[in-house]
């Protein structure tokens, strides 16, 4: 495993971080014994740098078991203070606190606060006493390390990073959003000031992997070397100096066995000035066939009425980047056919709850409007409406009548 410091503070992190956002699972449930397992194999090939946060459904919890203190002594550990959940400086040693209970530990190596969209979301949590929270907590062994997770524009991004000694930053960074959000000059600004920096969304989601317009996969397969999307995608920000670490929310043997692999020799200025062409190419053609820059986190969730939000996006990207114009998928997916609930884009009362928690500063309102033209049509709710009406009276005739 390639292992790359951590800015000024000196700490070798594994090139490669486990993101235990996307534990698996089964049902809402997550899978510990698959988890455990997973984990382990991801420690034994040297990958030391575990990433959750209170908001992640479970996954402090689970990973507190799983890392027994021998284990425990072989990572570090990143976990994050949530700031919706934060009125006063007490509110954060109590959740500072349930975080070592449910990690199971005596302190946290990297605490962050959570996805800062702007300077002002980090000006109210000073005001509220975040700076004399972190210090008093570094003081008292609690925590090790301080940073923040972003989500905002590049200015604010360096706004914040001059305004508290950080040790370390979380940015969104793939080939697509070399120039939004923190972008690359932020990145750059980050590393000059010796500020570690841990890459998230480097395959936007998974969108980067698996759902690609056909001409993208024709670009990878004619390069000389043959790599998955995803490696490319991983490679790309490996490449950058000033990243000290890349998060994969890893689930998969298979994608736990390539990222590992690839982590080993993507050193940074290793790509050629072909692949570096390359991904120009490739860039432009998903650029111009993605609706909405959507990476499927779910913060926006849930929706008051119902809209699966990440999905109805996935659908309507999907319609373009694959070139799939069936509706069929959509009406499966979103209309509650299955007995459950309906989640398609038209039942948007437009109340824009979403939208003050999209990382990616989505107008999700807007976009959920165009969905719905694009996917829904005339006669979809009344095809919906009678196809759930008929499961209603299946199920009746299907239970009899009660007896007299």
């Amino acid at each position: 495993m390639q292992y790359r410091r951590m800015g000024r503070t000196g700490d070798e992190v594994s090139a490669l971080g486990y993101g235990c956002m996307r534990f698996p699972r089964s049902g809402l449930v997550i899978n510990e014994a698959l988890t455990e397992r997973q984990v382990l194999s991801a420690i034994d090939r040297r990958v030391n740098y575990f990433d959750t946060a209170y908001i992640y459904p479970g996954s402090e919890a689970a990973l507190g078991r799983i890392l027994t203190p021998e284990r425990r002594a072989k990572v570090f550990i990143a976990t994050k203070l949530p700031p919706a959940m934060v009125s006063s400086r007490r509110d954060m040693e109590k959740l500072l606190d349930t975080q070592l209970h449910r990690l199971k530990t005596d302190y946290i190596d990297y605490y962050l606060m959570h996805a800062l969209t702007g300077y002002d979301s980090w000006k109210r949590l000073k005001e509220l006493g975040a700076e004399e929270f972190l210090e008093k907590a570094k003081a008292a062994g609690k925590i090790r390390r301080a940073g923040f997770s972003f989500h905002g524009s590049t200015r604010a991004f360096k706004e914040i990073l001059d305004d508290y000694p950080w040790d370390m930053a979380q940015i969104q960074y793939n080939y697509l959003d070399e120039h939004t959000q923190a972008g690359r000059e932020g990145l750059d600004y980050a590393y000059a000031r010796g500020v570690g920096v841990v890459v998230m969304e480097p395959l936007r989601g998974g969108s980067l992997a698996a759902r690609l317009p056909k001409e993208v996969y024709g670009i990878f397969d004619s390069m000389p070397v043959k790599r998955s999307p995803a490696e490319w995608a991983l490679r790309w920000i490996w490449d950058h100096p000033g990243v000290s670490c890349v998060l994969s929310g890893m689930n998969d043997d298979r994608h736990i066995d390539e990222n590992i692999r690839a982590a080993e020799d993507a050193l940074p200025w290793s790509l050629t000035d072909a692949e570096r062409a390359m991904f120009d190419r490739v860039r432009e053609i998903i650029a111009a066939a993605t609706k909405v820059p959507c990476t499927g986190c779910g913060y926006c969730m849930p929706c008051p009425r119902g809209v699966n939000i990440p999905m109805c996006f996935s659908l309507y990207n999907d319609r373009y980047l694959h070139g799939r114009r069936k509706r069929s998928s959509y009406l499966v997916a979103t209309a509650g056919l299955d007995g459950g609930s309906p989640s398609y884009a038209s039942l948007c009362a437009g109340c824009g709850a979403c939208e003050k928690k999209c990382p990616q500063q989505i107008p999700i309102r807007a976009r959920l409007k165009e969905a719905a033209k694009e996917l829904e049509g005339f006669y979809f709710r009344p095809l919906t409406g009678a196809v759930r009406q008929l499961y209603r009276l299946r199920a009746k005739k299907k239970g009899g009548e009660r007896p007299q």
